[in-house]
């Protein structure tokens, strides 16, 4: 059975605490998630707010490839008529093919929140319906906390539910809105709903009981075929229901056809996406696309991946277009090196011995508080240190920082197969002067230095017991323009953690050019003979 997917980043998700999307922003996802295959996309309540009504004037002529865009709101206010209603009236000017409204099914909400008596509501419920119907649209009538109304008044909820379905919705989509309700339970009212109503039957959960992923499969197992969520599970509270879990699940797992196997593949690189816009850290455990969900560290557990995938991998990560990762740490053995030399094309290059070496100094590094997970231009160094034992290009004399507020000057000195080199620069800080200071002895030899750059820096602090005595972690990413890399440098002083990393950085990217010009050079003599 094919499910509807119904994504609500961009209304629902919205709502989650740091979340906040431009305009923009919300025009670029909406075309992301077309292109990923998604049915619906919810963008926004005209009716709320400036920047959703925005949104939707925006998109009035945005051509989607398959998704229908759709506009959420409420049904009529209980003290309007419905073709005086302001929300009621937006809805219809949003001009969206799809209109999802939600109504009351908690007899409590009727009377405390409304102040209204349960027929007054069994009409408001029905009159929007048909009003948005007689306007041709695609109604899906979301039965707000139906699951709550369902066990306190299951008499009332089910006439909530009839009263739209008579009026013409499309969808009767079932929303536990406080996330509260159980699997085993919320399974039981899908079933019962299913044998009372024909037709197509949505469900909606949130994850404040953190089971809305398990609650929409159940749903589906019970008779729903349209599932509502959003992508990286993001939303109001706890969240929604993740549905890039959901669908993985449903391809995957359970056979139920969503947006095809084919683009299922751009399942991870969407969720990201999506995060990145939301400025927001990609979880790294997530499910199916985080960068950690085929993750392996412990030596026994990669040795048994390295033979076979299927020892500790639930499905291949290429299917959801992630891929395997090896990490290199203290809980390290010979097969997380072997798989990382493998994947730089380094494996051929270090004998037994200089592997078990290069282990052993990963190990004490991490014991001494690197991280080498994160930092994967510090492990490479080990290993291009290994295969060239006592290359440096330059070593460090000594440098000196001294620090104004809003200024900085550093006086660096590096000596090289030429002498020494000395120089100072200004900068805005510590690490920005001792950075320009360093550059500027590799200046002459090394012009190609000039292409790293910074793009992250993080501090962390490792045992703060001894406040700001601590030993620091500082981890710095780079990039040259054709990848990127990150280095790592401890410390009791974060200026010297930091210059640890700085060096580090530009040691592997020599180390790499010199590589490159012998392998250059080797294919041209080559290509002589």
């Amino acid at each position: 059975m094919r499910i509807q997917t119904f994504d609500t980043t961009l209304r629902d998700g919205s709502q989650g605490e740091a979340v906040s999307f431009s305009v923009d922003d919300k025009i670029l996802i909406a075309r992301k998630l077309d292109e990923l295959g998604i049915d619906y996309i919810e963008g926004g309540w005209p009716g709320s707010n400036p920047k959703d009504r925005e949104f939707f004037e925006q998109t009035r002529g945005l051509k989607l490839k398959h998704a229908k865009l759709t506009a959420f709101g409420s049904t009529r206010f209980a003290r309007n008529t419905i073709e005086k209603d302001r929300n009621v009236r937006e809805l219809i000017e949003a001009g969206t093919p799809v209109i999802s409204i939600f109504g009351k099914s908690w007899d409590l909400h009727v009377s405390r929140a409304l102040g209204i008596t349960e027929n007054e509501n069994l009409n408001i419920i029905a009159e929007t319906v048909r009003y948005l119907k007689d306007h041709g649209k695609e109604v899906v009538y979301d039965a707000e906390h139906f699951f709550d109304g369902y066990i306190h008044n299951r008499d009332f909820a089910l006439r909530t539910l009839e009263a739209a379905k008579h009026a013409g919705a499309d969808v009767l989509c079932l929303c536990d809105t406080n996330g509260g309700t159980l699997t085993d339970f919320l399974a039981r009212i899908v079933a019962d709903v299913r044998s009372k109503f024909d037709g197509i039957i949505g469900i909606h959960t949130h994850n404040d009981s953190d089971v809305a992923v398990a609650n929409a499969l159940a749903a589906i197992g019970n008779g729903a075929s349209h599932v509502q969520g959003c992508l990286n599970g993001y939303g109001e509270r706890c969240g929604n229901s993740n549905l890039a879990s959901i669908i993985a699940n449903l391809e995957l797992k359970l056979g139920h056809p969503t947006i095809g196997s084919d683009k299922l593949q751009s399942l991870t690189s969407t969720c990201r996406f999506i995060a990145e816009l939301a400025n927001l850290p990609m979880r790294k455990d997530q499910p199916y696309v985080g960068q950690s969900a085929f993750a392996h560290k412990g030596g026994v557990h990669v040795s048994a991946v390295m033979k076979d995938s299927s020892t500790y991998e639930h499905i291949s990560p290429e299917l959801v277009g992630n891929r395997q990762r090896v990490l290199v740490s203290d809980l390290s053995g010979r097969s997380n090196v072997i798989w990382q030399l493998q994947e730089q094309g380094l494996a051929g290059r270090l004998s037994d011995q200089a592997r078990r070496d290069l282990l052993e100094r990963v190990k004490e590094s991490e014991f001494q508080g690197y991280d080498l997970e994160a930092a994967d231009g510090t492990f490479e160094l080990f290993v291009r240190e290994a295969i060239n034992p006592g290359v440096h290009f330059f070593d460090v004399g000594d440098y000196h920082v001294a620090v104004k507020p809003g200024h900085a000057t550093a006086t660096v000195s590096i000596s090289t197969d030429e002498g020494v080199h000395t120089e100072s620069a200004d900068g805005h800080g510590p690490m920005n002067a001792l950075d320009v200071a360093l550059r500027k002895c590799l200046a002459a030899h090394y012009p190609q230095l000039a292409e790293v750059r910074l793009t992250d820096y993080k501090v962390r602090v490792l045992d703060s017991k001894k406040g700001t005595a601590a030993k620091v972690r500082v981890l710095v990413e780079w990039s040259d323009h054709d990848k990127s890399w990150s280095t790592v440098g401890v410390s009791d002083d974060v200026i010297e953690a930091s210059w640890n990393a700085l060096v580090d950085a530009l040691r592997l990217e020599l180390m790499r050019l010199t590589e490159a010009e012998h392998a250059g050079a080797d294919r041209a003599v080559e290509a002589l003979k």
